[in-house]
């Protein structure tokens, strides 16, 4: 297998073959999906850095954009949409609603179904956090050209939709009306 790096307008291929595991170091520091998972690792350090101040984590975060997004949501569509297991979310809402960001209410539809809702205070945590939001895009992005960033945030949206069906709990972009 190769892979083609990207280029900036310039017809320039240069092909390397994927390391193999043959003990020589280079397995770790180039192999795809390592280098995806410590990506996802500084990722979450750099959230955890940047919202410090707002005590939220990544996954919470996500939780309550949707939620803010998708007012009286249940909590399974809630994991269909950001693609988190159904006790996963439990937990989550709990953490979020004890924290006074969100609301479950019983639905007047199915007695059985929480529907959630973001608070006042939500709101106003997603708003105040956006300036830390944008700090870390840079953060992540900051290794990459100005001109390289809009093309490796498109590659990345394309890997986790091709992707997106064997992941154990897949999203459904039907929820957020993406499709």
């Amino acid at each position: 297998m190769s892979i083609e790096p990207m280029t900036t307008g310039k017809k320039r291929r240069v092909s390397r073959t994927l390391p193999k595991i043959d003990g020589s170091g280079e397995f770790l520091d180039k192999n795809p999906s390592h280098l995806v998972l410590r990506l996802q690792q500084i990722a979450v350090a750099i959230f955890l850095q940047e919202m410090a101040e707002f005590g939220i984590t990544p996954v919470q975060m996500g939780a309550l954009v949707s939620i803010g997004q998708s007012p009286g949501i249940d909590q399974l569509r809630l994991a269909q949409m950001i693609g988190y297991d159904r006790t996963t979310v439990a937990g989550v809402v709990e953490r979020l609603e004890a924290k006074g960001l969100i609301r479950r209410t019983v639905s007047p539809r199915d007695r059985r179904a929480r529907e959630l809702s973001i608070t006042p205070a939500g709101q106003r945590l997603v708003r105040d956090s956006t300036p830390a939001a944008d700090r870390i895009t840079e953060r992540l992005f900051a290794a990459l050209t100005a001109e390289e960033r809009p093309a490796f945030h498109e590659m990345l949206i394309r890997l986790v939709e091709k992707n997106n069906v064997i992941s154990h709990m897949p999203e459904n972009r039907l929820l957020r009306g993406r499709e």
